[in-house]
């Protein structure tokens, strides 16, 4: 039942455990005693008691969703057809996470739930900086979930759709990566069956993570501890096997496809016609009409060419036969083409890849609006920080180092603290050097004239083109480099 008044908001909170007493005692003082329960409500979000997304929630009297193991909810940062993706807390430790949500409809498909909790079950097999880690696998209320390392960055698809090509001393770094987290899990006789760009997480640090081993096999000597599991391949995984003649070749043909992601990272374009389409994702003409890399990239070297195409030969027998023999041979690639001083500069290029541009901490407390934006800045190349607390923002600008290096404030859902936060950047001198953007809606003709803009703090009126407003973003950046 959907709450309507405040008292009816404070027993669900009560019942869940998810605000405290004392806290909640504070809010509703801040509130007032005759609030209502959307009132309290966005006094806990001000607070930071409560998310954008919880409160929705709770005002929509769901009684579940906010827990998932040791781990608290705070807003969902993806979805696909099969399982929704939460940012979360760990409720004793503090620490972020991520957790993978088993959607709904497929609570009572024994087969889907098997699948999922697999994933879940092969994921913990594997402890590498490359893959991302797995902690837990259980149910809740019904609701199937995996935690796992919570990953700041952006898909390798996406990175390269932004940004194109990866220069090559930064692409063969996460090329390495990449084969650095295959080549553990192959020793551990677990097999990947589903490589592509999306399954590729880059970091804001610059380090390659694959994930998503929903599709895992184990081999049984392979020292796993699961036996083996019969699952199914990608049709992709299956077209190139049957091309070959050759039935589950899951480790070559993991090399196959980790070539296909190598191609995309160094010239920008997928060697492999994308599509959705099942009948044309099972046609053999996209493996056997595959463009050359030297074609595609001519201005490649050869070594890196020729360590690519032997990675996606068509033959398996001509292919690399282990990821530890790529690795081998791209390390001794990396070593000749650099001097002493390149090596360096090639290991660590990488970790510039997801933060060129600089960290923005974004002011929002609606969660629908902090998805949308968090998704915008991090595809422009900037690290995001949130918070829906326009003072705890402020109160982290004080401090030296500041932690970002702009604000963006959002008055939508923020109102006057919105632009309160934003004219005290200009009133006090311990602000100075802040840049700041206050995003002002285009029927807030109020909030607008009553803003304080100056050099460094601009007032951005929406809709805006998304250039317009990265190119604003730019204008009170600090120059780096």
């Amino acid at each position: 039942m959907k709450p309507s008044t405040a008292e009816q908001i404070a027993l669900l909170l009560g019942g869940l455990d998810l605000v405290p007493a004392a806290d909640l005692e504070g809010a509703w003082r801040d509130a007032g005693h005759h609030a209502s329960a959307e009132e309290l409500g966005q006094a806990l979000v001000r607070r930071e008691l409560l998310t954008g997304y919880q409160l929705e929630r709770l005002l929509r009297g769901e009684p579940r969703g906010y827990f998932y193991g040791r781990a608290k909810i705070l807003y969902q940062i993806g979805a696909g057809s099969f399982a929704r993706v939460f940012r979360a807390v760990h409720r004793d430790s503090g620490g972020i996470l991520a957790v993978k949500v088993l959607r709904s409809r497929f609570a009572n498909d024994p087969d889907k739930r098997r699948g999922f909790q697999h994933e879940g079950e092969m994921g913990r097999l594997l402890r590498h900086p490359n893959i991302v880690a797995i902690d837990d696998v259980g149910q809740e209320d019904d609701a199937s979930y995996i935690t796992m390392e919570f990953v700041e960055g952006q898909t390798l698809r996406e990175l390269v759709k932004l940004r194109g090509a990866i220069d090559l001393p930064r692409a063969l770094e996460l090329i390495l990566q990449m084969l650095n987290g295959l080549d553990y899990a192959h020793r551990r006789g677990v097999t990947h069956r589903d490589l592509k760009a999306s399954n590729v997480i880059v970091s804001s640090t610059g380090e390659a993570k694959l994930v998503d081993f929903g599709l895992a096999g184990v081999d049984d000597s392979g020292g796993g501890t699961l036996g083996r599991i019969e699952q199914p391949r990608t049709i992709d995984y299956a077209t190139l096997e049957k091309l070959a003649g050759m039935r589950d070749d899951s480790v070559r043909s993991d090399i196959y496809f980790l070539g296909t992601i190598a191609y995309l990272t160094l010239c920008g374009t997928s060697p492999l016609t994308e599509t959705r389409d099942r009948n044309e994702r099972a046609n053999p003409s996209r493996f056997t009409n595959v463009q050359p890399l030297a074609t595609r990239a001519p201005d490649l070297p050869r070594d890196v060419v020729d360590l690519v195409t032997r990675m996606m030969h068509r033959d398996p027998l001509e292919r690399w036969q282990t990821a530890a023999e790529v690795k081998r041979a791209l390390e001794a690639i990396i070593a000749r083409r650099a001097g002493s001083a390149e090596v360096a500069m090639a290991t660590n290029a990488a970790a510039t890849t997801a933060a060129s541009k600089g960290c923005v901490m974004l002011v929002e407390s609606d969660e629908k609006a902090q998805q949308t934006l968090r998704q915008f800045f991090t595809k422009l190349g900037y690290r995001v920080l949130l918070t829906e607390n326009p003072q705890r923002a402020l109160n982290r600008f004080s401090t030296v180092p500041p932690p970002a290096d702009a604000l963006v404030l959002c008055s939508h859902t923020l109102g006057r603290a919105a632009v309160e936060a934003f004219n005290t950047l200009s009133a006090d001198q311990i602000y100075a050097a802040v840049p700041a953007l206050l995003l002002v809606g285009a029927r807030q003709d109020d909030v607008a004239a009553a803003a304080r803009p100056d050099a460094r703090r601009h007032v951005v009126r929406l809709p805006m083109p998304g250039e317009e407003l990265g190119r604003k973003l730019r204008e009170i950046m600090p120059q780096t480099g």
